[in-house]
């Protein structure tokens, strides 16, 4: 099944419509020249702990060449109310990992985890919390004999008491992830986290996932991350109801220009990716527009030559993860890479890439095995030729 009930219940949570945007949107064009991928790691697990179902990671480089990756971890499966947010680094370009740490266990389910560096060195976990084990499963009866769901579900007395947890939430730390902070609320979420800008500050596309004003857009950050405010709001397609939008992640290109994609559950290219772009910092987007992609949700990578690499789950066969070059800036987008296409079926992707010193790419992802009960995290090392 390619989207658990509880998947559903994020993606269909919002449903009043978006302010319309500024700018037209870029016709649609395809020729991007070719591109070719070789596989220099051949795709493989690198989670501790198969005992556990393994969610929606994300993987970041630090300036001392350290890797973190996080997700939401110590799962029994993809709705449950065991999540939490977990941490590995790898300081050796990923071919060993340390053994996790939780930075967070709070008491609902913890989902979705993003992660920064900032050009000031702190770091930047985002995720938010979630109560749809119990909307999908134990207010309809289900999992009731489970006693560690019961007991997980009651460390809090009420149900006012578990919805007071709801929220999007970042963690940071400014000792390089020695020691974390208290949560602080981000006003949106979106998988894969913010983005640095070249003025210093952070951007963070997304959705606000449970107030009562539901929005999808930016916020920023103006102090490396400790607060965040509302900056803009992201247009709707003609047609479209910005509802069906979901999971953003944007990247700014050495013109300045910001690119950011969405998760598209429209019936116009449904469950494609589209795309919306900002030349004036975020304050005003284009309406999005397709560009030819199916699958979701994307993650987006500038490189060291300024091309930008997005990184995308694709829940249809082939399953796996595929990956797509841009030389000008998003405007137009490489034919798809298959970074991997062995996957048992859709509960899988949410791919995230970093470049390593000798310019190859790491890129890294959770699935469900055939061979396995419950979802790992997988990683492969790849390089662009063309």
């Amino acid at each position: 099944m390619n989207q658990s009930p509880s998947r559903r219940r994020f993606l269909h949570s919002t449903a009043a419509s978006a302010v319309a945007a500024t700018a037209a949107s870029p016709a649609v064009l395809r020729g991007e020249p070719s591109a070719k991928i070789e596989i220099l790691d051949q795709p493989h697990t690198i989670s501790h702990q198969s005992h556990y179902y393994h969610g929606w990671p994300t993987l970041t480089r630090l300036k001392s060449g350290e890797l973190i990756l996080v997700w939401s971890g110590r799962r029994e499966e993809h709705v449950c109310p065991f999540g939490t947010v977990e941490m590995m680094r790898s300081r050796d370009d990923g071919k060993t990992w340390t053994w996790p740490r939780t930075l967070l266990d709070s008491a609902i389910d913890d989902r979705d985890a993003g992660v920064l560096e900032t050009t000031k060195g702190s770091l930047i976990v985002t995720t938010f919390s979630s109560l749809a084990y119990d909307d999908y499963y134990l207010k309809k009866g289900k999992q009731t004999e489970n006693e560690a769901w019961l007991a997980a579900h009651n460390r809090l007395p009420s149900d006012e008491d578990r919805k007071a947890e709801l929220g999007e939430w970042a963690l940071r730390s400014t000792d390089g992830g020695v020691t974390w902070s208290e949560r602080i609320h981000t006003i949106v979420n979106s998988p894969h986290g913010p983005t640095q800008l070249a003025d210093g500050r952070l951007l963070y596309a997304g959705k606000k996932l449970w107030e009562t004003e539901k929005r999808i857009g930016v916020c920023e950050s103006k102090d490396d991350g400790a607060t965040w405010q509302w900056l803009a709001e992201i247009p709707t397609r003609e047609g479209d109801q910005f509802a069906d939008y979901h999971e953003l992640h944007a990247v700014q290109c050495a013109s300045g220009k910001i690119v950011c994609q969405i998760r598209n559950h429209n019936k116009t290219n449904h469950r494609e990716t589209l795309q919306t772009e900002s030349t004036d910092g975020g304050k005003t987007w284009t309406v999005p527009h397709e560009i030819g992609v199916w699958g979701l949700p994307s993650h987006l990578l500038r490189l060291r030559d300024d091309r930008l690499v997005m990184t995308y789950g694709h829940r249809r066969p082939p399953f796996g993860n595929q990956a797509r070059i841009s030389a000008n800036e998003g405007e137009t987008w490489s034919g798809a890479l298959l970074i991997s296409d062995d996957g048992a079926g859709g509960d899988l992707g949410y791919p995230s890439t970093v470049e390593l010193d000798d310019g190859s790419l790491l890129t890294a992802w959770y699935e469900k095995r055939p061979d396995g009960p419950r979802a790992v995290l997988r990683q492969a090392r790849w390089k662009i030729s063309s």
